[in-house]
């Protein structure tokens, strides 16, 4: 209590929810219980656990997934990133009966923990109402290892608590085999190099790109007491060369910032302030004139990164360890550390090996790197391509670490070698990939050996006389020909009033988040499940500094018409409008939440059978309200076509026959399977 207090000086969230700590008025939140409880301890570990919740959300819609962490910025995070789509509340002190409250009110299917959170109360409460502790993405320093040694005694029994021990690299397996840990141990990787965006990010460079555009932006992320200093010290010298030059600063914590500000005015340099923007501002920013600017907020360093020329990371000029590089480099930005990195020694080791990494010995140091790379741009791009390389070569621990708990929570025991095993065809599930001159490209090698850039060019398939038809909407996707199979090729563009001006170039987010390898992973899984969607037969992802633009090719569904066609044409039987609220059911059933469910993007065959087609910005979700208002807005599409055309074949029984379909299909069928076909 008297830490907190402390903490609370300058910090007020610290003195906010303190029965929480304690295991107290959990039952009057309103968790439920019997889900899956991820443990994260601050703000770097939910950032490297976002992805892997993502997935088990969509793997597990019908579980509740409760995320806890210890610090009031991680909570932020939590919220920020997930809002309700899952439960949170802080872990408990571990005290027995903190615990023991905890426990009660979540009893949890599972629990996950990130890194190397190991509590001994926790893991043996857990071990008394066998619930099984999964302890992911752990690493054990030599130093760490030392200290676990001095007390075996108690590190032995706090091992044995643990189910299944997944590492970040063979060293760590190697010390907690040497600690005396007997249990099920695999090396799955790094969870931090596979980064989920915040779909905020998007919209915030957006709103601060052109408050930006004309400067040479020099980002100083996670900075220290005794580092803003050294860097405000060093910016005079570095404007007399790069007159255009703005330093942002990223304080680590947020009760620096007011400081960091007194800093800067003390230098006698000008401040722009992230802060000066209300939140609910999102209007276009005026050009920054300041010499320094604060990223005085929380959880949009990702958005700083992709509006930076040059990147360093803080923590490293004075003895704090360092911070992690992987969140810049995501972006192919150049990073620059000082000396102290024993926090990512592996890491950082790995990328001065490809030459993708500044580690400079001092500020001095520093200022000769920022002087070189400042000056050079095709030297700054490429030692971010180089590290941007190493970064996407580091993929598929989520997917590892995924076919684990799939194991425990499907009960079917698994080796390590199984665990790879799995891991990989989750991976590799329906597609090959390649990758050429910084474009991404995957493809199902049952209709492509290999694909570059000429195959989502409509040109080249109107040169090889391949074109058969094309569609008529907003943006025209074709029809083509290729051997004995019909497809379709989509671009896609932007809509809104957005859509006018970058039309179709996307924010930058790493390849599997980008739009089209969203849509072509979403399109397998639901294949594998029996829904009937179209085949995904190959996506690009092309970027372009802080863009990229997407394409897929997907099967065309022979002898096939909308619903809002047929119905231009002829009245629909009962039996067709059963069979159509039968396939959303099926799709709902299954958690997959379609963003534009409209009668044109429903498909009747000449066999009547149902597909269901555009999955772009669609997911899976737990169940929740949004499968009525899924249904509301397929009404509103019928509702408009009818009031848009002189014959459209629409009446109210119409839709009382679907949602009769719709209800047969939720009582009479069990869920299709939640977990993936291996």
């Amino acid at each position: 209590m008297l830490y907190f207090l402390w903490r609370s000086r300058k910090d007020p969230a610290y003195r906010q929810r303190l029965p929480e700590r304690f295991g107290l008025g959990l039952q009057a939140k309103p968790l439920q219980s019997g889900g899956i409880v991820v443990h994260a301890v601050s703000v770097g570990e939910v950032i490297a656990a976002t992805p892997l919740i993502q997935q088990l959300q969509q793997q597990y819609p019908a579980k509740n997934i409760t995320v806890t962490c210890t610090t009031p910025t991680g909570s932020a995070t939590i919220q920020s990133r997930f809002g309700n789509s899952v439960q949170h509340c802080y872990l408990p002190l571990d005290y027995p009966g903190a615990v023991r409250r905890f426990l009660t009110a979540l009893q949890p299917a599972l629990l996950v923990i990130l890194e190397t959170e190991l509590w001994p109360n926790l893991l043996a409460g857990c071990a008394k109402r066998a619930i099984p502790v999964v302890v992911v993405n752990a690493r054990l320093s030599a130093r760490s290892a030392k200290g676990y040694r001095r007390f075996a005694a108690l590190t032995k029994p706090l091992l044995r608590n643990i189910s299944l021990l997944l590492t970040q690299d063979k060293a760590s397996s190697q010390r907690f085999r040497a600690l005396g840990y007997n249990g099920t141990l695999a090396t799955s990787g790094n969870l931090k190099f596979e980064l989920a965006i915040p779909t905020t990010t998007a919209g915030l460079l957006e709103q601060f790109k052109p408050a930006f555009a004309k400067r040479l932006v020099w980002v100083a992320a996670s900075t220290h007491a005794g580092e803003d200093e050294q860097l405000l010290a060093l910016y005079p010298k570095l404007k007399q060369r790069f007159p255009s030059l703005l330093l942002l600063l990223v304080p680590r914590h947020p009760e620096r910032f007011d400081k960091v500000a007194e800093l800067v005015q003390q230098a006698g340099l000008s401040l722009w302030r992230r802060s000066s923007v209300a939140a609910e501002q999102t209007a276009v920013l005026p050009e920054i004139t300041a010499d320094i600017a604060l990223g005085d907020s929380m959880g949009e360093l990702l958005a700083w990164y992709q509006l930076a020329d040059l990147v360093f990371i803080g923590g490293s000029l004075i003895a704090r360890g360092g911070h992690n590089p992987l969140e810049a480099i995501c972006f192919a930005k150049a990073v620059q550390s000082g000396p102290h990195i024993f926090n990512f020694k592996d890491a950082y080791r790995q990328l001065q090996q490809q030459q993708a990494v500044a580690i400079v010995a001092d500020s001095q140091a520093l200022l000769s790197n920022c002087q070189r790379l400042l000056a050079d741009a095709s030297a700054r791009e490429a030692q971010g391509q180089r590290a941007q390389h190493f970064f996407l070569q580091q993929q598929g621990a989520t997917a590892r670490t995924l076919a684990a708990l799939d194991s425990l929570l499907t009960g079917r025991r698994m080796s390590t070698d199984d665990i790879s095993t799995v891991a990989a065809k989750r991976q590799i599930a329906g597609y090959q990939h390649s990758q050429q001159n910084g474009a991404h490209y995957w493809f199902d090698p049952a209709f492509f050996s290999e694909v570059n850039a000429k195959h989502f060019q409509s040109a080249w398939w109107q040169q090889q006389q391949a074109v058969i038809g094309s569609s008529t909407g907003r943006n025209t996707a074709y029809f083509v020909q290729h051997g004995e199979h019909q497809l379709v090729l989509r671009h896609y563009y932007r809509g809104g009033l957005v859509g006018k001006v970058l039309h179709d170039q996307f924010w930058l987010q790493p390849v599997t988040q980008s739009r089209a390898m969203q849509e072509y992973q979403l399109l397998s899984w639901m294949r594998t499940q029996g829904l009937a969607v179209p085949r995904p037969v190959a996506a690009s992802y092309q970027r372009s500094g802080l863009i990229y633009r997407a394409d897929l090719l997907i099967e065309l569904i022979p002898n096939s018409k909308d619903l809002a066609a047929i119905l231009q044409q002829r009245a629909m039987t009962t039996l067709e409008w059963q069979a159509v609220g039968a396939a959303i059911a099926q799709m709902h059933q299954l958690g997959v939440y379609h963003s534009d469910l409209n009668c044109r993007n429903i498909m009747l065959d000449a066999a009547g059978k149902v597909w269901l087609i555009d999955f772009d910005k669609c997911n899976r979700r737990s169940p929740g309200e949004w499968t009525a208002q899924n249904l509301a807005r397929l009404l509103r599409s019928f509702n408009k076509e009818k009031g848009k055309l002189a014959v459209f074949h629409w009446q109210e029984s119409d839709w009382q026959s679907l949602q009769q379909g719709y209800q047969q299909q939720l009582a009479a069928a069990t869920p299709l399977a939640t977990t993936e076909q291996n």
